[in-house]
């Protein structure tokens, strides 16, 4: 029973140094993209937020979880909308998923 804990453990685990890398590409990125977009604002205030969750003295692993689903489902929301201009949007959904274990 304790390998199955410490498994799930390191699981819930999150590299939250490549979560910063690819915040600060998501970031670069979306300052490129039009503005208008309900999709597009909803992804900046999840990067945003991602990235506050990041900078916060308490880092919590689930946190970080919670707001790359976000993250990931507004990309897949821009993505839908045809409003990624200049994004690499797929590369960064299967970053996510990368780095979720997805």
């Amino acid at each position: 029973m304790t390998d199955n804990k410490s498994a799930n453990d390191k699981a819930q685990e999150i590299n939250l140094e490549e979560v910063g890398k690819l915040i600060e590409a998501l970031e670069r990125d979306l300052a490129g993209v039009r503005s208008g977009s309900a999709d597009v604002q909803r992804l900046r205030d999840e990067v945003e937020t991602l990235k506050n969750v990041l900078n916060s003295p308490i880092r919590r692993h689930h946190w970080v979880r919670d707001g790359l689903h976000s993250v990931r489902t507004g990309l897949e929301d821009t993505l839908d909308s045809a409003m990624a201009e200049g994004m690499k949007v797929g590369q960064y959904i299967s970053e996510i998923g990368r780095i979720l274990g997805l």
